[in-house]
């Protein structure tokens, strides 16, 4: 969940700044959709008409009040890998897709699936740079790895300009020393920079969502919202 919280989150914080940002949900489960209050089920179009029908993305964009837009997502997704696996040049048909609205944002964030597939491959093929938000509480820092070895492949393949900005450290409780010893081995095994602020562990994370808003407005003054309009202020500028 850390990974939507922070497109979600981050989204917002970028619009408080001022700036024009547009949400792309290209995860089958579509929680990123729901996280800023959209029913996946009560849509006609999602960004799987946008990638594979013909349709285009202005077309399906949804306008949130005092929020980014969003391109969303539906369970269609989850068959848009075999689908996508049929198209020529199939790592390139989202960025192909996004290309018309990209003069219109300051910023557009997508949300990737978890799973390193076709889907995940044209979130980055489209991309010109990496977050990685990591969990710091489990063995997620594995994924890391893997998430960097996908990201190599697509600078070779698809997309030489990619650049990692780094790892975002989030549900991070700096009073316990695994927390602590996970950032540091995420530093010292991979050579990626390590974001500040970290994202501390909150309740509040898992309470916004569930009203389509997020920490920011449910939780204004709580270190979650503070630390994600810290990490917006830095990469915005």
């Amino acid at each position: 969940m850390a990974k939507t919280t922070t497109v979600a989150t981050l989204g917002a914080a970028l619009v408080e700044l001022g700036l024009r940002v547009l949400l792309v949900d290209l995860d089958p489960q579509a929680c990123l959709t729901f996280s800023v209050g959209i029913d996946p089920e009560d849509l006609d179009k999602s960004v799987h008409d946008v990638m594979l029908g013909g349709v285009r993305a202005r077309d399906v964009l949804i306008e949130l009040e005092d929020g980014p837009d969003l391109l969303p997502a539906t369970i269609a997704l989850a068959t848009a890998e075999v689908q996508l696996a049929r198209e020529s040049g199939p790592e390139q048909v989202l960025r192909t897709a996004l290309r018309p609205l990209r003069p219109a944002y300051d910023w557009i964030i997508v949300d990737c699936p978890p799973t390193l597939g076709l889907l995940t491959v044209n979130g980055l093929s489209a991309a010109s740079d990496v977050l990685i938000p990591l969990q710091c509480e489990t063995l997620a820092h594995r994924g890391v790895g893997q998430i960097l070895d996908t990201v190599h492949d697509v600078q070779r393949l698809t997309n030489p300009g990619l650049q990692v900005l780094g790892v975002l450290p989030t549900l991070y409780d700096g009073r316990t020393t695994h927390a602590r010893a996970v950032l540091e081995g995420i530093a010292d095994t991979y050579s990626v920079d390590v974001l500040q602020p970290a994202i501390p562990k909150s309740i509040r994370f898992a309470e916004a969502p569930a009203i389509g808003e997020t920490v920011l407005t449910t939780a204004p003054t709580s270190p979650g919202a503070k630390a994600y309009r810290a990490l917006a202020e830095a990469l915005a500028h």
